[in-house]
């Protein structure tokens, strides 16, 4: 049993030298996003909309473009989650030293929360715990995908209407519509359900968790009991 466990999260040598390049790729093309890609969008957005509607916008382009492009390649390029998860908390540590620091990356991040550390944790979590628990990636991505690509949308939609972060069904509507095909592509009718739910719960706030955590978990907690049950 352990030695099977071990055996996911360590990859052979020749593999961990090919998934380590694959990994410090991701790493230069996340920081490239951070760093370059969306502060250069953060100043077309500003152009044209109040700081807080284009720091808001910034932050679903980071989404899209580090975590959910990311996460949907971990399954082809990787053979365990250990360099992914690795990855996602050293970049966890990094969007949070700015906060400890006094010095944020104004351009996606805001003093009142601490939400995009959350955003690396859970998608470090998640896709460890799916390939622990499931020997299957997908278990981890589908739920990444609606923190990552599904949040986007809803966050999108809600910005083009109102200008602020704010909550409203209309957004988890989109949401869904995005979502629940996804998940039954990938999961069918159980990653539907899991897509259906996610978008729900990203209407409800409960600090100090917010969507960031909720949606992935509530997710990843239909996929685990669905599986098991059906």
């Amino acid at each position: 049993m352990v030695s099977s466990i071990v055996a996911q999260l360590i990859p052979t040598y020749d593999k961990l030298i090919i998934e380590g390049a694959c990994a410090l790729v991701f790493f230069i093309w996340v920081l490239i996003v951070v760093r370059f890609v969306s502060k250069r969008f953060y100043e077309i957005m500003v152009a044209k909309n109040p700081t807080n509607v284009a720091v808001y916008y910034t932050r679903k382009l980071i989404h899209i473009l580090a975590g959910g492009l990311v996460a949907v390649c971990v399954p082809f390029l990787f053979s365990s989650p250990l360099l992914p998860v690795i990855l996602a908390f050293i970049l966890a540590f990094f969007t949070y030293i700015p906060h400890k620091q006094g010095k944020l990356m104004t351009w996606f991040q805001t003093e009142d929360n601490i939400y995009e550390v959350h955003f690396c944790l859970m998608w470090g979590i998640v896709i460890g715990l799916a390939w622990v628990i499931f020997d299957n990636p997908w278990f981890g991505v589908v739920p990444v995908s609606f923190m990552a690509f599904g949040d986007a949308v809803t966050g999108i939609v809600r910005n083009t209407l109102y200008k602020r972060r704010t909550k409203s069904w209309v957004g988890n509507i989109a949401m869904a519509l995005f979502c629940v095909p996804l998940g039954y592509l990938l999961m069918g009718p159980l990653g539907a359900l899991a897509g259906l739910l996610a978008s729900i719960v990203e209407h409800f706030e409960l600090p100090p968790l917010d969507d960031n955590i909720t949606v992935p978990l509530v997710a990843f907690i239909v996929l685990l009991v669905g599986s098991y049950c059906l």
